[in-house]
């Protein structure tokens, strides 16, 4: 028997025995190859114009916010009326608004008397008291935005692209 244990001792060590660390070399390239394939696909979606929940992010968008403000002036001035303190008052108001869509812009100037009309009835309905604060004129400011980008809906235009609304000049007698 001693035979026996000999030989199966030299047959063992005949037989090439895994180096020490060798499982741990081996997770280590497969943990590494894995990184390198995820951080590949990561930088693949990053660039090829995708998110990583599968909607397209257009390249257009990003050039639209690289265009330069276009500003549409509504000519000539409003003049309204109102009362106030029993004595007639008169409110002048010049209004500029800006988009960066050449679209938008054709729409706004194509639509000018609908524009009009409807700042026009906004402007009219006000009274001294409200448009003589700052405060006042901001929501008048906001109101007249509102009614524009109901008016580009309307007309199945873009309303986000109708990006402000200014009082260019305001004149109260």
């Amino acid at each position: 028997m001693a035979n026996e244990a000999e030989a199966v001792e030299g047959a063992e060590e005949g037989v090439d025995a895994p180096a020490p660390g060798g499982k741990k070399k081996l997770i280590i390239i497969i943990a590494a190859a894995l990184a390198l394939v995820g951080g590949g696909f990561g930088v693949w979606k990053a660039f090829s114009g995708k998110s990583a929940d599968g909607k397209g992010a257009k390249k257009e968008a990003k050039h639209e916010e690289l265009l330069p403000p276009k500003y549409v002036n509504l000519d000539p001035p409003f003049v309204v009326n109102f009362e106030a303190e029993a004595a007639v008052r008169f409110l002048q108001v010049t209004i500029g608004v800006m988009t960066r869509d050449p679209a938008m812009e054709t729409l706004i100037k194509d639509n000018d008397p609908r524009v009009r009309n409807d700042m026009l009835m906004i402007l009219s309905g006000q009274n001294y008291a409200s448009v003589s604060t700052t405060e006042g004129k901001e929501e008048l400011r906001k109101r007249c935005l509102e009614a524009v980008r109901t008016i580009v809906k309307e007309l199945h235009g873009e309303p986000a692209k109708i990006e402000a609304l200014y009082f260019t000049s305001f004149v109260m007698q």
